[in-house]
């Protein structure tokens, strides 16, 4: 893929996925982009690509005028650090951006995986028994080990039911003291993200992977999630983001009909690749380079770009 120039016509939407933005990178988060890696990923956008809003992309994709290099820019789950962080960097480079919000965490809530990783991070003793999730005595001394920790406890209990998932996460979080409640943003922040132009998107009410739930109680995740952040932004919520976003294992065919059911324009998935004209509305997908160097970064771009869904 050339890099020379933005201008042309094209019909290939890149849409990327980021949940946080750090302040500075965080050994127990690799994954996560901070202030300083964000802000060169944006630049290199700025320069190559064209970054639509959402809203903007869907239609051109539909309408077949999408431009070349067409990209739009999300965010999953709600964090504070999309405002705080995030917004001030897309704003500098004039970006939009979509932010998909599981509301049953605003207002002090935290996401069921934060709560592992801030009790590993705080974990009082060199050791962890896991035998409540099969795994015995582990070790959790250096940031290695707790991340090797932190993978295995999510890896075992994210696919369980709800209930039991929060059980188990109870129990770590009652070993440890001072887990933080300001991760995920509050009700005046989405409002202000959305006054300064950020779209807000659905993204259930707990986060649950739908798969695991009855019909009626998905049902009731995705339909009360709309409704609460359309009565917060005054405004109508017209995307969807699948938590965790893998067809079959996280979400199926009749999740699919139900969002149709409730009016979304489309949903987006987790599975790698660029849209066309061609893809399921309704399930969208997204990809983020993970390369911490900007020539990796875009090689791996291009690797994306033949991957059409």
């Amino acid at each position: 893929m050339s890099l020379s120039s933005k201008k042309g016509s094209g019909g290939k939407l890149w849409i990327l996925i980021f949940h946080r933005v750090l302040e500075q990178p965080d050994p127990l988060r690799p994954g996560e982009a901070d202030r300083v890696s964000f802000d060169w990923q944006m630049g290199i956008l700025a320069k190559y690509f064209n970054v639509l809003s959402l809203h903007d992309a869907f239609e051109a994709l539909s309408d077949g005028v999408l431009p070349a290099r067409a990209v739009a820019i999300t965010f999953d789950d709600g964090y504070a650090d999309n405002l705080t962080l995030a917004t001030p960097i897309l704003e500098k480079y004039n970006f939009p951006a979509t932010v998909f919000i599981s509301t049953g965490f605003l207002d002090g809530g935290r996401m069921w995986n934060d709560t592992i990783i801030e009790s590993v991070r705080n974990w009082p003793t060199s050791k962890i028994d896991l035998s409540h999730i099969e795994q015995g005595i582990v070790d959790c001394q250096t940031d290695e080990a707790k991340r090797n920790v932190i993978s295995l406890i999510l890896t075992k209990i994210k696919h369980r039911n709800p209930e039991e998932r929060q059980a188990i996460v109870d129990m770590f979080a009652a070993q440890v003291d001072g887990l933080p409640q300001d991760l995920m943003l509050t009700t005046d922040g989405v409002k202000e993200l959305h006054s300064r132009g950020i779209e807000i998107g659905a993204h259930t009410i707990n986060h649950p992977i739908l798969a695991s739930l009855k019909d009626d109680e998905a049902q009731w995740e995705i339909a009360q999630g709309k409704q609460k952040l359309e009565k917060i932004i005054d405004n109508k919520i017209h995307f969807f983001a699948y938590p965790n976003g893998q067809f079959q294992s996280d979400y199926t065919d009749s999740h699919i009909e139900m969002l149709q059911a409730l009016g979304f324009k489309a949903a987006l998935s987790t599975h790698w690749g660029v849209a066309t004209h061609m893809t399921d509305r309704m399930q969208l997908p997204r990809f983020t380079p993970w390369d911490k160097g900007a020539l990796k970064y875009m090689l791996r771009v291009a690797q994306n770009y033949q991957r059409e869904l």
